[in-house]
């Protein structure tokens, strides 16, 4: 059996997303997600941010980086791969996102927004499996109005 690496985040981003070539041509979409989880410590609740830098290959994140502002609510979903070097004689360890759908939830700014890419086959595609197409996701069934919903809920 193989093993497994799976990555689902909902939160919003820390800042605008930066999109960049390799020396080859492949864009890159770099952004970071910040999520949140409630522990109880004591006698009180308290919130802990976690945050995520997430990579978005091929012309999928060339699509949608214009749209990968600073607040933006954002569902991604993807494999998980760590980053290893030696900084100071200090090893070090970076765990990155790399994205296989980004789903736009809502505006920063409050408002609704939907709309997402998802890669398409990923062997082969761009020739280093990083590839696919930007053809956007089928939107998600909505039953309540947008009215109904505000960016300040908690999670």
């Amino acid at each position: 059996m193989a093993d497994l690496s799976v990555a689902v985040l909902v939160g919003r981003l820390t800042r605008d997303a930066e999109l960049k070539y390799t020396n080859s041509g492949q864009a890159v979409c770099h952004f970071s997600v910040a999520t949140s989880t409630r522990r109880k410590k004591g006698d009180q609740w308290v919130d802990e941010a976690s945050f995520w830098d997430v990579d978005l290959w091929g012309k999928q994140g060339e699509s949608i980086n214009q749209y990968l502002t600073k607040g933006k609510l954002v569902a991604v979903e993807g494999t998980m791969r760590q980053d290893r070097w030696e900084q100071d004689g200090q090893p070090r360890i970076k765990v990155i996102v790399n994205a296989n759908t980004v789903q736009l939830l809502g505006s920063g700014q409050g408002g609704s927004q939907q709309g997402g890419y998802q890669a398409g086959g990923r062997e082969g595609a761009q020739g280093d499996g990083r590839g696919g197409d930007s053809r956007p996701a089928a939107p998600a069934q909505r039953t309540a109005q947008p009215d109904e919903f505000s960016d300040d809920i908690p999670f």
